[in-house]
């Protein structure tokens, strides 16, 4: 969900927003779920394209996120709900809200540009910021375990599933390896204590991009367990959807994507039984109807605004009345 930031406030600039618009099926007094608002770009152009009566239920574990929301979208008034919630738990904040069902669900997977930019953070891997970015990582300040716990206390091969599953590392063994022998003399607190073991692993050497991009990567997605809840926030989503409403899910790397496509197609396929099966036995129903066949990525207009941007896979699909 990327955004551009000044003296680090945030400043929106929604990815595909026209893209995401359309897809949305907006109309006037449309209850949307806005699962990562972020700096509430993408919210405020659903509030408006809902209007007058329209209503934008907003969720995200960052409380920088939702403080700055709050401030962006006071002008809608009583028209806007935010909660500081992952949206894995959406179905548990719709029953809190009595939302029996909603028309339609924005997922704008990742890390924002925001907090890319913000070195405390620790997201960032910039050479020029490492020395004071921490290995922190955490999407919710407040909670939870920091990218430099992990790396302290993880075995080699949990450090190598990470690398391998969430970034389709190459050499993710022999950097488990180098980081478990680094760690020993000395604590992993920072980006530049990170940056100096990877190049000590010597992986990633003749690739186009700095390999750093796929370490911080699947760390930021262990500390944050974002596979296991987008699995079950997609699930959630699906399930909060009206027949006719629709589920809009921007990721930015093949491994969310993944997740996203997979999930997408089981939910239209319904039946997961073996094909020589008599009778279905799993009970699965077809739920929705997938839209995109191949996902819908940025313009070179928009690329040339946002670079941020080349990595978007806009996938959509649309909730369907289960066949009894």
């Amino acid at each position: 969900m990327p955004y551009t930031s000044t003296q680090n406030e945030f400043s929106h600039r929604p990815v595909l927003l026209e893209e995401c618009l359309t897809a949305l099926k907006l109309q006037p007094g449309a209850t949307v779920v806005d699962g990562t608002v972020g700096g509430g770009g993408h919210a405020a152009a659903i509030l408006e394209g809902t209007a007058p009566d329209g209503h934008l239920i907003g969720l995200d574990l960052d409380g920088e996120a939702i403080r700055e929301s709050q401030r962006r979208l006071e002008k809608f008034g009583e028209r806007v709900t935010l909660v500081q919630e992952s949206f894995r738990n959406l179905d548990a904040v719709l029953a809190h809200l009595e939302v029996p069902e909603v028309d339609a669900v924005l997922l704008d997977l990742g890390v924002s540009s925001h907090q890319l930019d913000s070195p405390q953070r620790g997201f960032r891997f910039a050479t020029e910021t490492s020395e004071e970015t921490p290995l922190d990582m955490r999407m919710d300040q407040e909670s939870g375990t920091t990218a430099a716990d992990l790396l302290r206390r993880a075995d080699p091969e949990q450090l190598q599933k990470w690398f391998s599953k969430y970034a389709d590392l190459p050499g993710s063994r022999k950097l488990a390896r180098v980081i478990v022998e680094a760690r020993q003399r000395a604590p992993l607190r920072t980006a530049a204590d990170l940056r100096a073991v990877i190049a000590e692993a010597r992986i990633g050497r003749g690739r186009r991009h700095d390999p750093s991009t796929l370490v911080f990567q699947a760390l930021r997605m262990a500390v944050n367990d974002e596979a296991n809840a987008l699995t079950e926030g997609l699930e959630a989503a699906i399930e909060s959807l009206r027949v006719g409403g629709r589920l809009v899910v921007l990721a930015y790397h093949s491994g969310e994507d993944r997740i996203v496509k997979n999930q997408l197609r089981g939910a239209a396929r319904g039946c997961s039984c073996p094909p020589r099966t008599p009778v279905c036995i799993c009970g699965e129903k077809v739920r929705l109807r997938v839209i995109t066949r191949k996902p819908i990525s940025a313009s070179d207009d928009e690329l040339r605004e946002n670079p941020r941007a080349r990595s978007a896979r806009l996938r959509i699909a649309e909730r369907v009345a289960e066949a009894s």
